[in-house]
């Protein structure tokens, strides 16, 4: 990679253990300085992954999962949205990608990490890293125990799954 600066790791401290994500910075520049920035100032710490599909994906980042916010989980994000950079990337399991609205470029704070096969989200969601650590506690997460939250769906975790932190490493 011609790229100059130190390559960084992202380390998503959970309840449930650690998960290591390795960026994508030639395909979604703006999408991982968007997340390394939401890092680096706390933002993640704290929040739930909130959604959560077996077979699927796990989802977190929303600032409303955090313990005494009043908004609905998967509804909040940092306060401004990032043009989507979508790309040839496939979501399979380990992929992280941002979570959107239906506009394309609504994405803010939320991701999601695939925890099976989702390419028919191909070009349509911006994928920008994968899991290179923590396989393990993605399979512990994705296939816990889940309810209707109240959109009918089964998919909120019965147990808090929390984002403890998230921290910028040098990539090894």
């Amino acid at each position: 990679m011609s790229n100059t600066a130190s390559k960084e790791n992202a380390v998503i401290k959970t309840s449930y253990g650690d998960m290591t994500i390795a960026f994508w910075p030639d395909v979604a520049p703006k999408t991982v300085e968007n997340f390394k920035k939401l890092a680096r100032e706390g933002f993640y710490n704290g929040t739930a992954f909130h959604r959560i599909i077996k077979g699927f994906m796990i989802q977190g980042g929303c600032p409303n999962t955090r313990k005494g916010e009043r908004g609905m989980p998967g509804t909040g994000g940092p306060g401004y949205q990032i043009k989507a950079e979508f790309n040839a990337k496939s979501h399979v399991r380990g992929v992280i990608s941002m979570a959107r609205s239906a506009s394309p470029d609504s994405a803010g704070s939320q991701f999601f990490i695939c925890h099976g096969d989702a390419k028919f989200l191909d070009r349509q969601y911006t994928a920008f890293g994968e899991l290179v650590a923590g396989d393990d506690v993605l399979e512990r997460i994705a296939t816990m125990p889940t309810s209707s939250g109240g959109g009918g769906e089964k998919s909120t975790p019965v147990d808090r799954v929390e984002i403890e932190s998230v921290t910028l490493v040098p990539a090894s």
